[in-house]
């Protein structure tokens, strides 16, 4: 679920960031007071507060926030200049968040009564009735919480009389989001023998842009022999080094849209093993290697791994980017190749298009004439100037302009060409709800490729996205949330693949991201001694020195994440500690832990959203005590493969919305999926004994996701329970037929994404697609060796944007009438290839067919002329290469 990576603070970074970001998460306390209050104004809380006999504290504890809400942004404007401000902030953000975890126990008190009188179950009323859930029990001790709380805030409130702070009300400017451009570049592996060339520049200025350019140029193939793509960033570990330069040389494109490579199981092998894979693999082979972002200035590890590598051909080459000219110096065989900012000419070019639509500059010439001054600061870096153009798109306010030109920031200390107060004054002016989620992509590492989804239950699980009643779905809100923050530049390699979105996040935006949130997140390694109290976020980057003795100070912990793949819990007394310790608890990401059983313990974490037990290898059984968990939303078993069963009662779940399963179990109950009334994604992976998902008449109402991945054994489908499916994946099922009591009728579907991969089975397409024929966004076909045609009745699909057809070798013909599919904007047919040789541009059978076509990827060819033009450019000027 929440897989992450190590993430280290750099010393020069800490020395850059300390003289304008060094108290940056007080403007989280805002955030923080305006989500407690729209909390306190909702009709549900108000009603349970009476029900309890709490209203008069509820109503009092909105009261003081709103008054002290209104100071807030005053006080985070002087909190340099007034002495104990900084606290006074600081004891705000608890009490907000201490306030929430009660409130949160209304909810989950309604959850248990649900749950009571659903079941029927007089053990389990009397069990109630004698438990803390009592309501008298329940009553007195929301009372004397709430008291406590409105007690606290109430002192704080007088506590800031003494600051003489003014109420400023919010200027809530929302950015209009640009229209989605198709600028990505693909990056996989390179080769060669060791010349070493460094391209030298500050963070920002496109070293990897420049290298992924030379990298992908159709001439570099004809080169070399092998390329190999190897992102560096913090650590030059020389086994993890090894490990991506295998798989990179190994890995296998494909133009499927969310299919990944498969990659050599080598994670076991030690280094002898993997080093001799390595030189196997390189041996006598002309190779380009691209070594992106490198910090590594130990020059003994440097040649341990050049040592590695020297068994390439004469001719081999090795990029190298880097931000150090000292780095550059020692790894470098050749000059290094010094990036440059852009000129005034070409940045203020840059700037215009992100600023203004085209040719609309040229009613604005006062706007023109401040802009020409805001991209003087912006030293020639472009992710500065799109940065900053970025948050001016249709602003045409005269003193919006003059504020970003003339803020303070500009004025404050910093490293000779830093960029990063371009970035801070952007993230200034996003709007409250996005400042906050934006934080959290801290908690992954550099280079970390994201989706929509994972994005989407990380915010829901801690409570920053949230659904109101006939509002939008929260996969919806989440994606608007990604596209704006895409459209301020804070996002890049952005793709849009239907049903999700993927892309990655700046390093230096990575960088802010973590100051941003530093006083609540800590990534914990071989160096902390203790856990602070006022963290709330934990990200272990190594367990090698965890034991109970880090923790003792610390007791509002909301999330634990093991970011490291492979890395987990491996002490069973560790996580029953936890559980005992964080009773506020939201996000349990276990993954990749060995323990054999979860703790009964486990029902104590009732504010639970989301758990992650995701490739545990050897935990057989769950307690049934999970099952109390009514607030878990998200819940992960993948990859645990030795689970027998899945808990008696998962039917009492009434709030997952996401549920990953792998599971020896042959037949599931359907009494359980069906009292899930929130599912909205379910997924199979290797349940190898599975042969029917479902057999009964019990509709699944609310699933709208469905993945099944490597069933061997599964047989047929039951679409005819599955009335709201918006999005089917079905790969690696050997004995599954898709047409299977489907064909006749063919019922009306909602589905708008299919993905079907090797099913071997399936010769042809399964007619019941037909059905959404008005529905139907994203079709995507892998690896159908037996398929030979594409039926006729695929033209019907009127709403179609994208089609990928990969590895269909006896695939020779398209239907007639595909200029009928009017909505197309994306097709790409890859390992057909008689059927690519007959859509090659001009000379193709087919090509007059599909031309019009936006974005089309017909074998190697792509038609991308701006990326072509900028190629051209960059071989100019690396001719040498």
């Amino acid at each position: 679920m929440f897989l992450l990576s190590s993430t280290r603070i750099r010393p020069h970074h800490k020395l850059l960031f300390r003289h304008f970001l060094k108290n940056m998460a007080e403007c989280f306390v805002f955030d923080i007071a305006e989500s407690l209050l729209r909390k306190l104004a909702s009709y549900v809380y108000e009603e349970a507060s009476r029900a309890y006999g709490v209203y008069e504290d509820l109503r009092g504890i909105k009261d003081t926030l709103l008054i002290v809400k209104g100071v807030l942004l005053d006080a985070e404007e002087k909190k340099e200049q007034k002495h104990g401000l900084r606290e006074w902030l600081r004891q705000i953000q608890n009490v907000c968040f201490d306030a929430e975890d009660v409130l949160d126990e209304f909810e989950c008190q309604n959850l248990r009564k649900i749950i009571v009188k659903a079941s029927g179950s007089t053990r389990m009323k009397v069990g109630h009735f004698f438990s803390s859930s009592n309501s008298l029990v329940f009553r007195l001790k929301m009372s004397r919480q709430m008291k406590q709380v409105r007690s606290r805030l109430d002192k704080i409130a007088v506590d800031g009389n003494k600051f003489c702070l003014e109420r400023i009300d919010v200027d809530n400017r929302l950015v209009q989001r640009r229209e989605m451009t198709y600028s990505h570049v693909d990056a996989s592996g390179g080769d060669k023998s060791l010349s070493v060339i460094p391209i030298v520049g500050i963070g920002g200025l496109g070293k990897t842009t420049l290298a992924k350019l030379v990298f992908n140029d159709k001439r570099m193939d004809e080169h070399f022999q092998l390329k190999m793509w190897v992102c560096i960033s913090d650590e030059f570990n020389i086994r993890q080094i090894v490990v991506k330069m295998i798989n990179s040389a190994s890995a296998n494109a494909s133009a499927s849209a969310i299919a990944l490579a498969h990659q050599e199981n080598i994670k076991n092998l030690d280094i002898e093993q993997l080093q001799s894979r390595l030189r196997h693999k390189l041996s006598g082979q002309k190779f380009l290697l691209v070594l992106d972002d490198v910090w590594n200035d130990n020059r003994a590890k440097w040649i341990e791994l050049k040592d590695l590598i020297k068994v390439g051909a004469v001719g081999s080459k090795i990029l190298v980017t880097t931000r150090s000219n000292s780095i550059a110096s020692m790894m470098g065989t050749v000059p290094s190749y010094v990036l440059e900012g852009l000129s005034m000419e070409n940045c203020f070019s840059l700037f215009n298009k992100w600023a203004f639509k085209e040719g609309e500059e040229k009613k604005y010439p006062s706007l023109v004439e401040i802009g020409k001054e805001i991209v003087k600061k912006c030293r020639g870096v472009p992710l500065a100037v799109r940065t900053l153009g970025s948050s001016l798109f249709l602003n045409f306010n005269l003193e919006r302009w003059e504020f970003v030109r003339d803020h303070g920031i500009w004025n404050l200390k910093q490293e000779k060409d830093d960029i990063l107060p371009a970035l801070k004054l952007s993230y200034d002016h996003m709007p409250s709800y996005l400042r906050h989620g934006f934080a959290f992509f801290s908690l992954y590492p550099k280079n970390y490729g994201f989706t929509s989804a994972e994005i989407a239950n990380l915010w829901v699980s801690l409570g920053l996205l949230r659904s109101q009643v006939g509002s939008q779905k929260l996969e919806n809100a989440a994606r608007q949330r990604i596209d704006e923050l895409y459209s301020r530049s804070f996002l890049e390699d952005f793709q849009d693949f239907g049903h999700l979105y993927y892309f990655k996040v700046h390093d230096l935006v990575h960088d802010l991201a973590l100051y941003v949130a530093k006083e609540d997140i800590l990534l914990v390694n071989s160096g902390t001694r203790n856990i602070p109290e006022q963290v709330r976020h934990l990200s272990v980057v190594e367990n090698d020195s965890l034991s109970h003795a880090l923790f003792h100070k610390s007791k509002s912990v909301r999330t634990i994440l093991f970011p490291i793949e492979g890395m987990g819990v491996d002490s069973d007394a560790l996580l029953d500690a936890w559980i005992t310790r964080y009773n506020f608890l939201r996000i349990l990401d276990v993954s990749d832990s060995s323990f054999e059983t979860l703790p009964n313990s486990i029902a104590k974490l009732e504010h639970l959203r989301a758990l992650s037990l995701e490739n545990n290898r050897k935990i057989k059984r769950l307690p049934r005590s999970i099952c109390r968990l009514q607030n878990l939303q998200f819940l992960s078993l993948r990859g645990c493969v030795e689970l027998e069963t899945l808990p008696k009662g998962l039917g009492m779940l009434i709030n997952l919305r996401n549920l990953f399963i792998t599971t020896k179990q042959s037949i599931l109950s359907e009494d359980e999926f069906a009292s899930l009334r929130n599912l909205h994604t379910l997924s199979f992976e290797f349940c190898d004994n599975l042969m029917f998902l479902f057999r009964g008449a019990q509709q699944l109402g609310s699933l709208e996701v469905l993945i099944v991945q490597s069933c061997r054994s599964l047989k047929s489908f039951p679409f005819h329970i599955l009335p709201k499916l918006e999005v089917l994946f079905v790969i690696r099922c050997e004995m599954l037929n898709l047409s299977l009591n489907c064909e006749s009728p063919i019922h009306k579907l909602r589905m708008k994404f299919l993905h079907i991969e090797q099913c071997p089975r399936q010769q042809i397409l399964p007619r019941w697609i037909e059905g959404a024929a008005e529905t139907l966004q994203t079709l995507l076909i892998s690896n159908f060796h037996s398929l030979e045609m594409l039926p006729q009745w695929l033209t019907t699909m009127t709403r179609l944007k994208m089609l990928h057809i990969v590895n269909c070798p006896k695939l020779l013909y398209l239907p007639s009438g595909m200029n009928r599919l009017s909505a197309l904007e994306d097709l790409s047919i890859d390992g057909c290839l008689e059927l690519c040789q007959k859509c090659e541009p001009q000379s193709g059978e087919y090509w007059s067919f599909i031309a019009h076509i936006k974005r089309l990827s017909i074998g190697e060819t792509r038609q991308r002329n701006l990326l072509f033009q900028m190629q051209k450019q960059i071989r100019l000027k690396l001719h040498d290469l």
